[in-house]
C-alpha cells in the first residue's frame, strides 16, 4: 500500500469515527436515560408523576445538554487520539464547574442526569477513540 493511501485511509477512519462519536452519542445517551428513569407510577397524582419523571424532567433544568455533549465527546475523542489524557480531566472539570450552580439549585434528577449523561458520553467517545486507534494501527 502506498504511504499516501495509508495516510488518507487513516484520516478517513479518524474523521468517520469522530462523526460517529459526536453525532450518534446523543441517541445512546438518550437510550441510557430512558433505561435509568424509574417506570411511570400507577396512580395519576401530580406529585407521583413529577417524581417519576426525574431524569427526563431535569432536561428543562440542564439546557443545552445536546450541544454540550457533542463538544464534550469531540474533546474527549480528540484528547484520547492525541494521547493527551489530561484533556479528559479538563473537559470534565470545565463541564462540572459550569453546571455546578444549576446542579446545586435543583432537588430533582438534574444531578443524576448530569452524571449519567457525562459518563455515557465519555465512555462512548472513548470507545470510538479506541476503535479509531486500533484501526489506524492496522496499517
Amino acid at each position: 500500500m502506498s504511504p499516501i493511501l495509508a495516510i488518507a485511509l487513516k484520516v478517513l477512519v479518524v474523521g468517520v469515527l469522530a462523526a460517529v462519536a459526536v453525532f450518534t452519542g446523543n441517541p445512546v445517551v438518550q437510550w441510557i436515560f430512558r433505561k435509568a428513569d424509574p417506570p411511570s407510577p400507577p396512580d395519576d397524582s401530580t406529585a407521583a408523576v413529577e417524581a417519576a419523571l426525574g431524569i427526563r424532567a431535569a432536561e428543562k433544568t440542564l439546557r443545552g445538554g445536546k450541544w454540550i455533549g457533542r463538544f464534550e465527546r469531540l474533546a474527549v475523542y480528540a484528547s484520547m487520539l492525541a494521547g493527551f489524557s489530561g484533556g479528559i480531566a479538563v473537559v470534565l472539570a470545565v463541564k462540572g464547574l459550569a453546571r455546578y450552580p444549576e446542579l446545586k439549585a435543583t432537588t430533582g434528577g438534574a444531578a443524576e442526569r448530569f452524571i449519567i449523561g457525562t459518563f455515557t458520553s465519555v465512555l462512548f467517545a472513548a470507545a470510538c477513540a479506541g476503535l479509531a486507534w486500533w484501526l489506524i494501527g492496522l496499517w
